[in-house]
């Protein structure tokens, strides 16, 4: 019976081998392509270099100066930043160095968060127009023009490109050429928020309206509405969906959770209006709000599981990878916190409040500041 044990415990320490192996050998895994990854959760599990016991030292790398505030969140995508700024350009940085290897001006401010996807760079700018240029070296392919500004930050899913307007409009785009596959118009003027994003997941996709109070559930692929839900005041977090539920907050004072098949509120956690949209790892999401503090809530339940305060408010959205949340505050901080207690294991003061949302990629943490400049930090 030993050997059989001993047997055994070897065949899983293979299989366990193999599986990590597999997941490391993953190409462009490790990419931070758009605000959210996948289905808005800001959390990059394929993050091995950073944790609890070194992110500590961290240290300033580079910095990258704009000629505007920087409220647009990074995008890593095979050694290469992309990162708007509201002086109107998209730039795209050496992720390794921070020089710039091109820009491309727009008609106007540029909050937008870039998404990247099979070598395109696609985003919005307040010029009223959807960008998508070759994200090698920043030539233009197309652009679309919409009937008012373009604050959101675009979801790239099957060759489709999902964003919404101030204009009232929620578009579906196809990729390749920007083609109009579908608009919804909610009827309101919408108020995106840079930190609103639509999440795509089976073949739904979420958005909240920053002015009619409503979160919005559309076919992805004809945008008929399947069911709205009224908030009670407007929001400008984007939705994240895991677990079975649609997480989302409000500018009421709340994060909640529904049912993203009915829009049926499965729990709701009052703490401060949120702005920041929720990051969700493993079984806890995580947020910022107007009452000063970084929350984590239990996935399920929506229990508090703890409250770190910061010195402002907290309208980034927080970043997760390997057990450390990343998040900026309006103190003008940008915070590394103990994903399981709330600790702060690091932080680093900017010139200005910080409302971009980091991403953490390859041992790199990099994230936007209103003192018009882009940092990145990692380790000696």
């Amino acid at each position: 019976m030993k050997c059989i044990r001993i047997l055994v415990s070897i065949v899983c320490a293979c299989l366990v081998t193999v599986a990590w192996g597999q997941e490391a050998a993953c190409t462009g895994c490790n990419n931070w392509s758009e605000f959210h990854r996948t289905n808005m959760l800001r959390w990059n599990p394929y993050e091995d270099v950073l944790n609890v016991d070194n992110v500590g030292r961290l240290t300033l790398k580079w910095s990258f100066t704009t000629g505007q505030v920087v409220v647009s969140s990074p995008a890593v995508v095979n050694g290469m930043v992309y990162i708007g700024s509201e002086d109107g350009y998209m730039y795209a940085l050496d992720a390794a160095s921070g020089a710039k290897l091109w820009s491309y001006r727009t008609g106007n401010e540029v909050a937008s968060s870039p998404a990247m996807s099979e070598g395109v760079v696609y985003f919005g700018s307040q010029d009223h127009s959807v960008y998508a240029l070759n994200a090698k070296n920043g030539a233009p392919l197309w652009k679309f023009k919409t009937g008012n500004w373009v604050s959101c930050s675009p979801t790239v899913v099957n060759g489709v490109v999902y964003v919404a307007s101030d204009d009232a409009n929620v578009y579906a785009l196809q990729a390749s050429d920007g083609t109009l596959l579908w608009s919804y118009n909610t009827g309101f003027y919408m108020d995106i928020s840079p930190a609103n994003s639509p999440a795509v997941a089976n073949g739904v996709v979420y958005i909240s309206n920053g002015t009619d109070d409503l979160i919005y559930a559309l076919d992805a692929n004809t945008g008929s509405p399947i069911w709205t839900y009224n908030a009670g005041f407007f929001t400008q977090s984007s939705p994240a969906v895991a677990n079975g539920m649609m997480y989302v907050g409000s500018n009421n004072g709340s994060l909640s959770a529904l049912d993203p098949a009915t829009g049926a509120v499965l729990w709701s956690y009052s703490a401060g209006s949120v702005v920041s949209s929720p990051a969700v790892s493993h079984n806890a999401v995580y947020y910022g709000a107007a009452d000063f503090k970084v929350h984590a809530l239990d996935a399920f339940t929506g229990a508090k599981a703890w409250a770190f305060p910061t010195g402002g408010n907290v309208h980034s959205s927080p970043a997760v990878a390997n057990g450390v949340v990343y998040v900026g505050s309006s103190d003008h901080n940008v915070y590394a916190l103990d994903a399981d207690t709330g600790a702060k294991l690091w932080s680093y003061t900017t010139g200005n409040s910080v409302e971009s949302s980091p991403a953490v990629v390859n041992g790199m943490l990099y994230v936007g500041s209103d003192d018009k400049t882009i940092y990145a930090f990692g380790l000696n």
